[in-house]
């Protein structure tokens, strides 16, 4: 195995730019597949003139420098051409999720200003009634033949721009308040990533990276496709997650890494073990959070050699992983993340108490965090970029301690805290707790208010499908497991739970929601 340097060393120097560096790409791995999609495949060369053919097309769109083009289209090798071409253009690729609903895609493409729209099909009556009432009618083209037939007769694509520090990316946070912001990345942001990636993974140049995670997701771009294009590997593109076929899939394209979500690794480990195919050649997971029993199941049954927890946000990614080689720490967020050369600096991160003073380890405050590989700012809104830094250092508004090894420890957001009769109780632990009930699917806990002041505990549970659970039966599993304090004096079953479009709960869309507190049962008026 080749040290993350030597992979990097492996290739000529580029210039932080997209172009540059799939130029040194395939200046070594030129026939070297570089995109595998449903059994069609890519070659370094042949991604550098669909870049070519996408760019000559976008052109003759009128797009040019600093324009804004939305993407909303499950994961197609189209994005990724459209990707490189926008950035070599000094235009900016908008990736927008192929499921959202007319309002919320056209509050997207709106606050983004996006010239045109390229979709899939599917998304193709969305974008059009998303469209209507725009300043100006953005044009719209197809994913599925966005550049399949261009016409000799088109002007040829001019020469990439070489500015690596253009705005190449707007990643669409799914906030905590309704309404997203548009976080802004430049092209030395993204390809320093996917080098930190390449070290974070030890990835090698015949690694195949399959990523069935989203292109409108900070991890799929970030590190999936910026870590296979930093290695010299190849990325095996899905159109989107499906438990049911994902063994099969790992087992027919040979994929050696893949990159998860907490959701995604939790529905695995309870799929039907029918499902499962031996004899894969995936070594290596990328995730977060991880559990004993997650590491237990994906090694022992799943032999999977490699788990490995990080932590990051769309505004920084990659800021902490656990060590590829060790020692590992499980549940935590890991270690500063290291780029392979050691003369690079990435991030620093320390604890901050309310007063912005560094607290010592074991003390508990606010992540905060400086590094090379963040947002440039949100756009269009001034405000809240001079809001989310202090002194050069980014406000993570996650709560967090590192212990005595440098290891970090989540704790809970800042805005998922329950106050209680003088205490802080994480929102988060509690779903951790009352989520492992073998009866619950999801559980999520937030404060409603107390008639003596400060906080009471309210915890939605969804059963599992065919699953029976009496409301007293959660409060005393929490008892059983938790102090007395933190066990939920409401309990509400419900159907399901609202979440953000990277599958988080939307605990805002609770906290507004008045009917969760008519449906739920009020322990303490049961037990007085």
């Amino acid at each position: 195995m080749l040290t993350p340097l030597e992979v990097l060393k492996l290739y000529p120097p580029h210039g932080g730019t997209l172009a540059s560096m799939l130029r040194s790409r395939a200046a070594v791995a030129n026939d070297r597949e570089f995109i595998v999609y449903q059994g069609r495949s890519y070659t370094y060369a042949q991604v550098l003139e669909e870049v070519r053919r996408a760019a000559a097309v976008l052109v003759a769109k009128g797009v040019k420098e600093g324009d804004r083009v939305g993407v909303m289209s499950l994961n197609h090798p189209s994005s990724v051409f459209a990707f490189f071409a926008l950035a070599g253009l000094g235009a900016v690729m908008v990736p927008v999720n192929p499921d959202y609903g007319v309002e919320e895609a056209r509050y997207v493409l709106n606050h983004a200003e996006v010239c045109g729209v390229i979709c899939s099909e599917a998304a193709l009556p969305t974008v059009q009634a998303a469209c209507e009432g725009l300043a100006s009618m953005p044009w719209l083209m197809l994913s599925e033949t966005a550049f399949v037939d261009v016409p000799d007769s088109l002007a040829a694509a001019p020469e990439p721009l070489d500015n690596p520090d253009a705005t190449c990316v707007f990643i669409y946070t799914s906030g905590t308040t309704g309404f997203p912001k548009g976080v802004m990345h430049s092209q030395r942001s993204l390809l320093t990533a996917g080098e930190g990636f390449v070290a974070r993974m030890h990835l090698q140049p015949d690694d195949r990276l399959l990523c069935v995670l989203p292109l409108f997701h900070i991890n799929a771009i970030f590190y999936s496709l910026a870590g296979s294009l930093a290695a010299g590997a190849t990325l095996i593109l899905e159109p989107k997650f499906s438990a049911s076929k994902f063994w099969q899939t790992v087992k027919e394209t040979g994929a050696t890494e893949v990159n998860t979500i907490a959701a995604a690794s939790s529905i695995l480990m309870r799929r039907p073990r029918s499902e499962y195919v031996p004899g894969h050649r995936l070594q290596k997971i990328y995730g977060a959070p991880f559990d004993e029993e997650t590491f237990r199941v994906f090694q022992d049954e799943f032999h999977v050699a490699t788990l490995i927890e990080g932590y990051g946000m769309s505004e920084i990614p990659g800021a902490l992983n656990n060590p590829f080689p060790g020692p590992h720490k499980v549940r935590s967020m890991g270690q500063p993340s290291r780029h392979p050369d050691p003369a690079v600096s990435l991030a620093e991160l320390r604890i901050a108490g309310d007063d912005g003073q560094f607290l010592p380890p074991g003390q508990v405050g606010e992540l905060v965090v400086r590094t090379p590989i963040v947002m440039q700012g949100y756009f269009r809104d001034e405000a809240q970029t001079r809001a989310a830094f202090r002194d050069g250092w980014f406000l993570t508004g996650d709560l967090a301690y590192v212990d005595e090894d440098n290891f970090f420890w989540f704790v809970a957001r800042k805005k998922d805290i329950i106050r209680k009769r003088g205490e802080n109780i994480s929102g988060a632990e509690l779903d951790r707790v009352i989520g492992n009930h073998p009866s619950v699917l999801e559980a999520a806990a937030i404060p409603v208010p107390s008639e003596l002041g400060e906080d009471e505990i309210l915890v939605a549970v969804v059963l599992r499908p065919g699953m029976t659970l009496a409301h007293e039966e959660i409060a005393q599993w929490c008892r059983e497991r938790l102090a007395a304090i933190k066990v939920p004096r409401y309990v509400a079953l419900v159907d399901s739970l609202p979440h953000t479009p990277t599958h988080r709960v939307a605990k805002f869309k609770m906290r507004e929601d008045a009917s969760l507190r008519a449906k739920a049962v009020d322990l303490q008026a049961v037990t007085s």
